[in-house]
């Protein structure tokens, strides 16, 4: 069985530590500034500088360039953040005082841009999915061995470190075989879903360059629906998979160790908003079967928000995840002293085994352990191993409702196939 652990070693072992003419820009000390670069100032790079702009005195780091295709955008990311803009982020790479740029484009643009980065000698942040296409997720994986650069993939919930505590209680075997997991990521919308506001201030050739936002994707006409809700469409997004649920089965990943899935299967459908434009479907569910177990089961609908429980199901306990961290409770047909007292901050109670988390699914502290990666050689939260694993399992999914077919994953050629 491929786990993530194993996967890694192998990784490590075929590549060596290969540096690339540019693998450092330069060298950085413990108390060095770290200086970053933006590479798309919509609304989640919002977040993510408003977070960074915090973060300039306690952390030592300040955004000092921005660049975006519509300079409307660009130029409220140069106010808020005091960087300089500049129009190509090709150019931006180039920059002697930038130490790791974050990536929030849609998703057809972040191989491509991710790779540029690693070849300039940048760390890189990217946005979820890592890539939009398994090969190119495998060949970043690729460039980050050879660079020796860091590479954090912005799923923030893995700087929950609940996770990777409940894996520990997994491995010590707390809940026996585990057989299925479940978790979901829904919303309800009204009218539409994802259907956000189009800003009639965008001017193709005037002030937005419509080509280079296609990069990679199909030509097409300027279209503002394409611009503004890129992820309601196939040529720039999974949807659902990449957008929700990759949020959601990298946790399971983490704390379950799991990395390749065996089996695939996704169903869903445009059931309530019939009228909508959008490509991708407004309810999707996936299952997922790894070697030997487990399932994992992921649920969403756009049209309702009612959740299910985050569990994952051992033959001796269930693990439930809740906003204060998880609760281990026994299964009363296998009830024994699974474990006798808790660990890492739990608690028991009459066999229950509870843990109260420190960390959380927040921008900064995801940032934070990518700068001490740089600084320190901290383990990233989200690295370009379990990237690529997250992007296998999303577009396995599209792949799979979009065919209506059954597919597994072939392990030694590293690609999907019908059943």
């Amino acid at each position: 069985m491929v786990t993530r652990r194993n996967f890694i070693k192998t990784t490590a072992a075929g590549v060596g530590a290969a540096y690339t003419a540019s693998s450092y820009s330069r060298v950085m000390g413990a108390n060095d500034r770290l200086n970053i670069g933006v590479i798309g100032c919509g609304g989640m790079a919002n977040s993510h500088m408003r977070a960074l702009v915090d973060m300039y005195e306690s952390d030592n780091c300040r955004v000092v360039a921005v660049n975006d295709i519509y300079t409307k955008r660009m130029e409220a990311a140069a106010e808020l953040t005091g960087g300089r803009q500049i129009d190509d982020y090709r150019t931006l790479l180039e920059q002697n005082d930038i130490d790791y740029v974050l990536i929030a484009t849609p998703e057809h643009w972040h191989y491509q841009m991710s790779a540029d980065a690693l070849e300039a000698g940048k760390h890189v942040y990217v946005e979820k999915p890592m890539t939009h296409k398994i090969e190119e997720a495998k060949k970043l994986v690729g460039k980050v061995k050879q660079t020796n650069l860091k590479l954090q993939v912005g799923v923030q919930g893995t700087s929950d470190e609940s996770y990777e505590v409940a894996n520990r209680y997994i491995e010590d075997g707390a809940l026996g075989k585990v057989v299925m997991a479940q978790i979901d990521y829904s919303r309800n919308y009204v009218g539409d879903f994802w259907a956000y506001d189009i800003d009639p201030d965008a001017k193709p050739g005037v002030n937005l360059d419509w080509k280079a936002w296609l990069g990679p994707a199909p030509e097409r006409e300027w279209d503002p629906r394409r611009y503004f809700q890129w992820r309601r469409y196939w040529d720039y997004s999974g949807g659902i998979a990449t957008d929700l649920f990759i949020h959601r089965v990298t946790r399971i990943m983490k704390a379950c160790d799991l990395m390749f899935p065996d089996y695939v299967v996704a169903t869903g459908g445009t059931f309530n908003f019939t009228n909508s434009v959008a490509e991708i479907p407004d309810t999707f569910n996936v299952l997922a079967d790894y070697p030997g177990g487990p399932t994992v089961v992921l649920i969403s609908s756009m049209a309702n928000d009612t959740p299910i429980a985050h569990v994952i199901r051992g033959h001796k306990a269930t693990l439930t995840f809740t906003r204060e961290g998880f609760v281990i409770t026994p299964q009363e047909a296998t009830r024994e002293d699974v474990v006798s007292t808790g660990r890492d901050g739990g608690g028991t109670d009459e066999g229950l085994i509870t843990y109260k988390k420190k960390g959380g699914e927040r921008v900064d502290l995801h940032h934070r352990n990518l700068q001490n990666a740089i600084r320190f050689n901290e383990d990233l939260h989200c690295d370009c191993e379990m990237g690529y694993a997250g992007v296998i399992i999303c577009y396995m999914s599209v792949e799979s409702f979009r065919d209506r077919q059954y597919l597994k994953w072939n392990k030694d050629l590293e690609k999907p196939e019908v059943a």
